[in-house]
């Protein structure tokens, strides 16, 4: 399998449902990378309340869009496109699967 044949995989749900552990899990066993598409993540220092993985959780898995910027700082949408697509085409290149894991808030 080339990397342009890995697959992008989607993990969505609500909060505290196991996303993290599922998708670390699935990395480990896919080699993959974890693009973070929770919109609060890309906070730095806002660790309580957004259930951010610990870099124990992490368990050595790349994670990405996490700790971007702090929260005094501009941050846009489009800007975080500009970064989850980055992401996900450095980790394609590297031959890696990517594993979005995205925060279900309906």
């Amino acid at each position: 399998m080339s990397a342009n044949d890995k697959p992008l995989i989607v993990i969505a749900g609500p909060t505290a449902c196991g996303k993290t552990r599922v998708s670390v899990e699935l990395a480990k066993i896919l080699d993959g990378e974890i693009i973070s598409a929770d919109s609060m993540l890309v906070y730095k220092m806002m660790d309580i309340g957004t259930a951010k993985p610990t870099m124990e959780e992490r368990q050595g898995i790349p994670h990405h869009l996490i700790d971007v910027v702090f929260p005094d700082e501009p941050f846009s949408a489009a800007r975080y496109q500009q970064l989850a697509f980055e992401a996900v085409n450095a980790a394609r290149k590297r031959g890696n699967v990517r594993l979005i894991r995205l925060e279900d808030m309906i």
